[in-house]
């Protein structure tokens, strides 16, 4: 299984950025997909998951209202579209394959991508 996280970036506070995620090796349509991050010095936290549909979602409080977790099963992606910014957003953002969706408890990751919101 593989799992490449693109589209990360240095952006302003404020403003918007999408990642995706392109996965491989299993039956994407199949998985619940999640997103994560990782802060310096703090621990892998969870962002938002949606299921195999894509008709459910969820997402941390930190990030409700700001981003949007969608996928295209046709092309075996999952994104994250990040809205309003903020520095406390700066991260490496990771996507993952879910064996649950809620709470998301991944299994196969990505590499992450890094993600810098200045003030």
């Amino acid at each position: 299984v593989q799992l490449q996280a693109s589209g990360g970036g240095l952006v302003q506070a404020g403003d918007s950025l999408r990642l995706s995620c392109a996965v491989s090796g299993l039956t994407f349509s199949n998985v619940g997909m999640g997103w994560f991050r990782q802060a310096p010095g703090k621990e892998r936290e969870f962002v938002g998951s949606i299921n195999w549909t894509g008709g459910i979602t969820y997402y941390s409080d930190s990030v409700k209202g700001r981003f949007t977790i969608s996928r295209d099963n046709a092309k075996n992606t999952v994104s994250l579209q990040m809205n309003t910014l903020k520095p406390g957003d700066t991260a490496v953002y990771y996507c993952a394959t879910l064996r649950s969706i809620n709470p998301a408890r991944a299994n196969f990751w990505g590499q992450g991508t890094q993600v810098t919101v200045s003030s």
